[in-house]
C-alpha cells in the first residue's frame, strides 16, 4: 500500500503509519538538535496512544498541550488524532486566567506540558482533576508515564465528524473561542496541499508556534504526505535563514511581519535560498509592496492564503503569476465565496459587502458556545451553511478579492464608512514609517474619528505633526486622521495580528 491519493476521507495518523512502513528512515520532524524519523515518530506516537488509552481517554475526549515546540509534542499530537481524541494546543504565553478559562472550556482531563510550562500549569490546575504529563521535564520523565514499547493500541474507527483539534482563536478581542475542527476539515487540507508541491521530498520550515492554525495547515500536510517538518522553538530572522540554508527548505508559511524581518536581516542577500519552491503567507494583511519585494528577492513561488481558522471559503493569490494583482488576496478556491450587503443578502456585481464562504473545510462549531456559533453562520436560500469572516471586501472585474477591512474595525465618521486599511496603506509608503495601525476612537463631533499609531524606522526623525500633515494631504477629506501617536512597537499577537483593542484602550475620546 502507498499513501492515499485523493481519497474522499481517511485517517491522517494512518498516513504517517504508511510512511513509517515504506520510508522508515526518512526524517519526519526536526526541532533544533532533536529529530525523529518516520519509524521513530510512529513508534513514539503508538506508545503515547496506548498510554492515553490506559488513562481511559477515548473519543471525543480532549487532551490539552501547553509546551514549546518539540519532537515529543508532534508525537503526542499524532497519538491523539490516531485515537480520535481532540488536541487543544494552548499558548504558553497566556496569563493564568486565560489558560484557566481555556482548560475549563476544553474539558481536558490530561495536559501535556514541558519544563517551560509545568510550574504554571501546576498552579492553574489546583484542585482540578487534570493529569499533567511532561514531555521533556527531567524531574517527570515521559518514559516513566509511557506503557512498555509494543503495547497494542485498541483499534479506533474515525468518521469525518470525529473531532480532530480544538484551536483557540488569537484572542485579539477578548477571551479566545474554541474552534472545533473535525477530521474531514484536516483531511481536506491534506488533499489540497498536493497542488502546491508538498510531498515526500518537501522540507517545510516553520517559525510560528504549534498552537497556531497557521503552523498546522502546513505542518500536518507535510507529515501526511511524507515530507520533513523543521520547527523553530522561537522565531528569529537570522536563525530562520541559517535553518533554511542548512536543511535546504523547499516550503514555508510565514506571517507578513516575519517576511518583513527576514528581508530586512543583514544576512538575507548572502544566504542561499535557491531550494525554496513555494512560500506561503497568511493570518494578517500582506502589503502589496512587501509582496513585490519578496517576489523580487526571494526565490520560489509566492502564495497568499486568505481564510479563517473556522474554515469556509478560501482565496488564493499566486503572486508570482499575477504581479498586477498584489493589492488583492486572489480568487476564491476550494468552495464558494459571497459578499453580503447590509441586509444580509448577496451583494451585486462590483458592490462591497461582508465576505462569507463555504467549502469541505469548515469547523464543527465554537466549543460550548452555540450562540456565537449561530452568529458566525449564514445560510443561503438552499439551506447551505456559510461561515462569516467579519471582513469587508469587493471583487474586481477579474474575480480577485480586494480586502477593505474588518467589519468591526470599520470607522463610521460623520456618516461616512472609513476603512483603516486605506489610511494604513498610505502611511506605509512614507520612507520613515516601519509599521502602522489605524483605529477609530469616539468623537463628540463625528461619532468616531481615525487615529494612527506609527512605528518609525531606526534613526527616523519624523514628528507626529509632520506625519499628520503628510498623510492628510494625501487622503480624502473624510478619511483624515485626527491624531498620530508614535510608538516603539505596534502590539501584535504571536502570529502577527495587530491588537487593535489594546490601541483603542490606550486612547481617550477626542
Amino acid at each position: 500500500m502507498t499513501p492515499s491519493d485523493h481519497i474522499p476521507f481517511g485517517s491522517f495518523a494512518e498516513e504517517v503509519h504508511t510512511h513509517a512502513r515504506h520510508r522508515p528512515d526518512h526524517p519526519a520532524v526536526v526541532v533544533e538538535d532533536a529529530s525523529l524519523t518516520y519509524r521513530e515518530l510512529w513508534h513514539l506516537a503508538e506508545r503515547i496512544a496506548a498510554s492515553l488509552q490506559r488513562e481511559g481517554l477515548r473519543s471525543p475526549a480532549v487532551v490539552a498541550v501547553c509546551a514549546a515546540a518539540s519532537v515529543e509534542y508532534v508525537a503526542a499530537f499524532v497519538a491523539c488524532i490516531h485515537l480520535g481524541v481532540a488536541v487543544a494546543p494552548l499558548s504558553p504565553a497566556l496569563s493564568d486566567a486565560t489558560l484557566s478559562a481555556m482548560l475549563d472550556d476544553a474539558g481536558a482531563s490530561l495536559i501535556f506540558t514541558d519544563d517551560t510550562t509545568h510550574a504554571q500549569i501546576d498552579r492553574i490546575i489546583g484542585e482540578r482533576a487534570i493529569k499533567q504529563v511532561s514531555l521533556n521535564d527531567r524531574a517527570r520523565p515521559l518514559q516513566e508515564w509511557l506503557v512498555p514499547a509494543g503495547t497494542p493500541v485498541e483499534p479506533v474507527t474515525l468518521s469525518p465528524d470525529t473531532p480532530f483539534n480544538l484551536i483557540y482563536s488569537s484572542g485579539t478581542t477578548g477571551i479566545p473561542k474554541g474552534i472545533l475542527q473535525p477530521h474531514s476539515m484536516r483531511w481536506s487540507h491534506l488533499q489540497r496541499a498536493r497542488a502546491t508541491g508538498y510531498g515526500p521530498d518537501a522540507v517545510t520550515l516553520l517559525g510560528t508556534p504549534l498552537y497556531s492554525n497557521t503552523t498546522l495547515v502546513s505542518a500536518l500536510p507535510t507529515l501526511g504526505l511524507g515530507g520533513t517538518v523543521v520547527l523553530m522553538r522561537k522565531f528569529d530572522a537570522g536563525h530562520y535563514l541559517q535553518l533554511a540554508r542548512q536543511h535546504r527548505a523547499t516550503h514555508t508559511i510565514l506571517v507578513p511581519v516575519q517576511y518583513q524581518r527576514i528581508l530586512a536581516h543583514p544576512d538575507f542577500d548572502q544566504t542561499d535560498l535557491s531550494s525554496f519552491r513555494t512560500k506561503f503567507c497568511t493570518s494578517a494583511p500582506f502589503a502589496a509592496a512587501l509582496k513585490a519585494e519578496t517576489l523580487a528577492r526571494w526565490p520560489g513561488d509566492l502564495v497568499e492564503l486568505y481564510g479563517m481558522t473556522e474554515g469556509g471559503g478560501r482565496c488564493v493569490l499566486l503572486a508570482h503569476l499575477h504581479p498586477d494583482k498584489l493589492h488583492t488576496v486572489g480568487r476564491p478556491s476550494d468552495g464558494s465565496m459571497l459578499l453580503l450587503d447590509a441586509n444580509d443578502r448577496p451583494a451585486g456585481p462590483g458592490e462591497t459587502g461582508e465576505i462569507v464562504g463555504r467549502s469541505d473545510a469548515m469547523m464543527t462549531a465554537y466549543h460550548n458556545q452555540p450562540e456565537k456559533t449561530a452568529d458566525v453562520e449564514w445560510f443561503d436560500d438552499a439551506g447551505q451553511r456559510y461561515i462569516r469572516t467579519g471582513d469587508i471586501g469587493r471583487f474586481d472585474e477579474d474575480g480577485f478579492l480586494i480586502l477593505l477591512d474588518r467589519k468591526k474595525d470599520m470607522i463610521i465618521s460623520g456618516g461616512f464608512n472609513i476603512y483603516p486599511s486605506d489610511i494604513e496603506a498610505v502611511l506605509a509608503t512614507h520612507t520613515d514609517v516601519a509599521d502602522v495601525a489605524v483605529v477609530g476612537v469616539p468623537s463628540q463631533t463625528w461619532g468616531e474619528t481615525p487615529v494612527a499609531f506609527v512605528q518609525l524606522r531606526d534613526h527616523a526623525t519624523l514628528t507626529p505633526d509632520e506625519a499628520m500633515h503628510w498623510v492628510n494631504s494625501r487622503l480624502e477629506k473624510m478619511q483624515r486622521v485626527s491624531a498620530i501617536v508614535l510608538v516603539d512597537d505596534i502590539p501584535r499577537n504571536p502570529i502577527g495580528k495587530v491588537l487593535k483593542r489594546e490601541l483603542r484602550d490606550a486612547l481617550a475620546p477626542i
